[in-house]
């Protein structure tokens, strides 16, 4: 009777749009009955037969590390419209076929196509010192030739009018745009072993230093999006940044805005060593030198792979993940590790599970980077497939073991997901924290894309493992910070899911909660479905 109102109250509250979190679920789907306790120890429930097979399969037969190792080392990073792009699709569908998954690449637009060269920068005055750096994702190449300048520093102006007067002195000058670091150690070194005083006052430097430099920005009359193209067309050598990622040796690396002439990234200690040069007059100078390739208008694809359904093969459970990457590392933890997990979960269900009563498709999408484009044109490009999706789990925040799931605004994922969650060893289930009915997003990874078309849809969100700071886009992100027991987790965790979504023996419920309110008082309002970009980067 008791479990019975615990039931009843929760569902209320769930249709009121309340938080129902893993304590609850624990109670209604996972609690043992007294003759599962004996001696006083709790005797887990028996696993469902194929999932014992799954766990057998995932931790002693893995091929996580050997997948890693092809698609991190050998093929490296991912960015739209690069060979390594192609080469990454071209890879996923020989794999899919070797495991005898059918799969193809589809073509949902064209990117401009580019191929990074090699990267050198050196100091040569006042001393000589080779710099740790790169240039970014489209940059322009130096032509075959180092290219050799003095380095200066943004002037601090007091307004438009004299930094226009300060542009023609860049003329064969390299341009540093960046801040300088007040301290290279991150916030938590800092707590660690600084005196409180120490700590405030570093943490009172870093926000003044923020707030003047961007103060400097902003009376230059340009915006730190252009800045780049006015030095580049006021004749600089090239532009010199440094975006520190509050991590040591950490900077992320994303894409250049000049056109002729090149962007680099250098370590937040080599950039602050020029700086200082630079603003004590020394008069630094760099010999740089970036090699790229253009390569015209190409075309960007998703690879699509499929275990055929046999009860109901026109209705489909769809593994998530996004294959391109930034590439200042390799991608690792974004997103090889989304791509690597849910290629294994196809591996062990293709073998395990041959015939499920649904289809089940692998996506892994291109163009996530530059906005879902992948996954927003497979749904506007397959509705008869959106129409019939029983559910999508999306990975994509790094290589830690599942720790949260949102019921993305669906009012009743507390039952069909609590169910299928309740399936997986206890040992899975107990690192995972849920709130349902939770929310819908409109951004933030692919599963958004099918949340606006009103698929059941979830972003199966991850341990952080320093994600936001060390790997999230930096030069990090790469094959050595990957956690493969965490891994392995994630493999058991989807897998079941996925077999359970699969032998469910309808659609779910696909009813969306009333949301609440915005700050202007009208009602929320669902996601809306997104065109995707067919043609990008030019």
């Amino acid at each position: 009777m008791i479990m019975k109102r615990l039931i009843d109250y929760l569902k209320k509250m769930e249709q009121k749009g309340h938080v129902v979190v893993t304590l609850a679920l624990v109670l209604i789907f996972s609690a043992p009955s007294t003759a599962q306790f004996r001696g006083g120890n709790f005797q887990p429930p028996p696993l469902d037969p194929l999932v014992e097979q799954i766990v057998k399969e995932a931790n002693e037969n893995s091929h996580l590390e050997q997948l890693a190792h092809e698609l991190l080392d050998i093929v490296g990073p991912r960015l739209v419209g690069t060979p390594q792009m192609d080469h990454a699709h071209n890879w996923a569908v020989e794999t899919f076929k070797k495991w005898g998954i059918s799969a193809e690449n589809q073509q949902f637009g064209e990117w401009r196509g580019w191929e990074r060269g090699i990267s050198h920068i050196d100091l040569i005055h006042p001393r000589v010192k080779t710099l740790y750096g790169t240039q970014l994702a489209w940059s322009p190449t130096t032509g075959g030739k180092p290219v050799e300048g003095e380095v200066v520093v943004l002037p601090n102006v007091q307004d438009s009018t004299e930094f226009q007067a300060w542009l023609p002195s860049v003329k064969g000058k390299f341009v540093m745009v960046s801040m300088l670091q007040p301290t290279g150690r991150p916030e938590y070194n800092w707590r660690e072993f600084a005196t409180e005083e120490s700590l405030n006052n570093i943490r009172a430097a870093r926000a003044a230093a923020s707030r003047e430099w961007a103060d400097r920005i902003r009376r230059t009359g340009v915006t730190t999006a252009s800045l780049p193209g006015v030095l580049e067309e006021a004749g600089a050598a090239g532009v010199v940044m440094s975006y520190w990622s509050n991590e040591f040796g950490s900077n992320k690396i994303f894409g250049a805005s000049t056109t002729k002439v090149p962007t680099i990234d250098i370590s937040l200690e080599d950039y602050g060593v020029i700086f200082r040069l630079a603003e004590s007059g020394q008069k630094p100078r760099l010999r740089v030198e970036t090699e790229s390739k253009e390569l015209g208008k190409v075309p960007i694809f998703n690879t699509i792979a499929e275990i055929k359904g046999t009860e109901f093969p026109d209705e489909y459970v769809i593994l998530s993940a996004h294959l391109d990457s930034w590439e200042g590392g390799s991608g690792a933890t974004d997103n090889g590790t989304g791509t690597v997990t849910m290629m294994e979960v196809a591996r062990i269900l293709k073998k395990l599970y041959p015939n499920p009563k649904r289809t089940i498709l692998i996506g892994l999408w291109g163009s996530e980077e530059q906005g879902l484009n992948g996954s927003r044109a497979f749904v506007i490009d397959n509705p008869d497939v959106i129409a019939k999706t029983q559910a999508v789990f999306n990975q994509d925040n790094g290589t830690g073991r599942v720790s949260q799931i949102n019921g993305s605004g669906f009012l009743h994922a507390y039952d069909f997901m609590g169910r299928w969650l309740s399936a997986a060893p206890i040992g899975v289930q107990r690192h995972i924290e849920t709130t349902f009915p939770g929310m819908p997003t409109g951004g933030s990874s692919d599963h958004a894309s099918f949340i606006a078309a009103g698929i059941p849809a979830f972003m199966l969100s991850a341990l952080s493992w320093g994600y936001g700071t060390i790997t999230w886009h930096t030069n990090l992100d790469t094959y050595d910070k990957l956690v493969f027991d965490d891994l392995k987790n994630n493999v058991i965790l989807i897998a079941t899911l996925a077999y359970q979504a699969s032998e469910e023996p309808e659609l779910v419920n696909r009813e969306q909660r009333l949301l609440p309110a915005g700050q202007d008082g009208r009602p929320g309002v669902w996601p809306q479905i997104r065109q995707p970009r067919r043609l990008g980067g030019f």
